[in-house]
């Protein structure tokens, strides 16, 4: 998301209206996941608005319809991926990646329907993969032929770290809903293709999340050593404090990286006009 009604002091300062917003994140963060693909697919003419509103190093991440990777299961599914990629082609060069998130239905046997389906896709997409089947995660052998097919097509293989959130005590209705909406799945941190996504859901606690975080300071630095480029989308139950949470984040990373002898990252605040070299989201 990019409009959330509790961000007015943290990222879009009291005087944004709400129609120039995404204009305003843009200024702060590098990269959004625009979540709102998967329920609809946009106007031609609202797509056209949200890249005008974007400078050129700005880039979105959009998860293909739930119609073609829930219902249909990639399966019987030509027309409309033209449909969508149609209602998308102001958006193509400001998109830094496609996402196709899969069902937890969408188990080993369903392998060749990714592999017939990708074809379809325009060419040059840079694409992520949102695995949910437990045998994905089982390091036997579905999860190598799902990683092989990954690294051999060069797509991304999108990791979700909820454990933050499902170690929370779930004391209050908003933990107890973000536990039962977010899949509980093991992290596999690696890297089928050069920009690897993490999903990390934190919790209402920000020093409890940054603590949980920590695993990640060495992964990142590696990756970003070797000159992946990884997106970093940063979550909490409400998302009310995701952006302080993705600052503090931002900043763990960079002295990890200089007490490491790195170049530290870009420092950026919110509500400025400081931006981060690393994709990340609030």
């Amino acid at each position: 998301m990019w409009s959330h009604p509790h961000w007015q002091s943290s990222v879009y300062g009291s005087s944004c209206p709400s129609p120039e917003r995404l204009a305003r994140y843009a200024q702060v963060f590098s990269s959004v996941e625009g979540n709102t693909s998967f329920y609809a697919t946009p106007l031609k003419a609202v797509a056209a608005q949200w890249a005008a509103a974007v400078p050129e190093s700005f880039r979105f991440t959009f998860k293909l319809p739930q119609l073609i990777t829930h219902q249909r299961q990639l399966r019987d599914c030509r027309d409309e991926v033209t449909t969508f990629f149609d209602a998308m082609t102001p958006l193509m060069a400001t998109t830094g990646m496609w996402q196709i998130q899969l069902p937890a239905t969408f188990g080993p046997e369903a392998l060749p329907q990714l592999q017939a389906f990708l074809p379809l896709l325009p060419r040059g997409l840079t694409l992520g993969v949102e695995v949910r089947h437990p045998a994905f995660f089982a390091k036997g052998d579905a999860e190598r032929q799902l990683n092989r097919l990954l690294h051999q097509q060069q797509i991304n293989r999108i990791i979700m770290d909820s454990r933050p959130v499902f170690a929370a005590t779930a004391d209050n209705e908003v933990i107890r809903d973000a536990q039962r909406k977010k899949p509980r799945v093991p992290v596999h941190a690696i890297a089928t293709a050069a920009q690897p996504v993490i999903r990390f859901i934190g919790q209402l606690d920000l020093d409890t999340s940054e603590q949980m975080f920590t695993p990640w300071l060495a992964k990142l630095a590696d990756w970003l050593n070797g000159g992946y480029q990884p997106y970093l989308f940063v979550h909490t139950p409400d998302n009310i404090a995701a952006p302080q949470l993705a600052a503090r984040l931002w900043q763990r990373l960079s002295d990890y990286r200089q007490a490491q002898g790195a170049t530290a990252l870009t420092p950026f605040r919110l509500a400025d006009s400081h931006k981060p070299q690393l994709n990340l989201f609030s």
